[in-house]
């Protein structure tokens, strides 16, 4: 195959929802179809498993694929970059945490006048 036909091949970018198997992604790619009879657009997704030869990807994380030859019965796209990491969402470290001197007193509401 010469080198100018590999960038003909179809790319496309999606989120990573599963990472659990070794070497390959599940990553699900949203797209937008205009209803025949009522013209809404409804929201569909294509979900494609992707090798990923290194396991750097992670659920959450957005990236960008390539159509490949099949690699097995399911896998027909190679993951060519991560877009954006995904948000690491965990408690934060103790160091990073504003330490306080005193505790914030207690709202009182004001006695009503008799």
């Amino acid at each position: 195959m010469a080198e100018g036909e590999r960038g003909k091949r179809r790319v496309a970018v999606g989120l990573v929802t599963s990472d659990k198997m070794n070497k390959t992604r599940r990553v699900e790619i949203p797209r937008l179809v205009k209803h025949q009879r009522y013209g809404k657009y409804i929201r569909r997704r294509t979900i494609c498993h992707v090798h990923d030869e290194s396991n750097e990807s992670h659920a959450g994380d957005t990236v960008e694929i390539m159509e490949t030859r099949p690699l097995s019965k399911t896998k027909h796209w190679r993951l060519v970059r991560i877009v954006s990491k995904a948000p690491t969402g965990g408690t934060p470290a103790p160091e990073q945490i504003p330490a306080s001197t005193e505790p914030a007193p207690p709202e009182t509401s004001p006695a009503p006048p008799s």
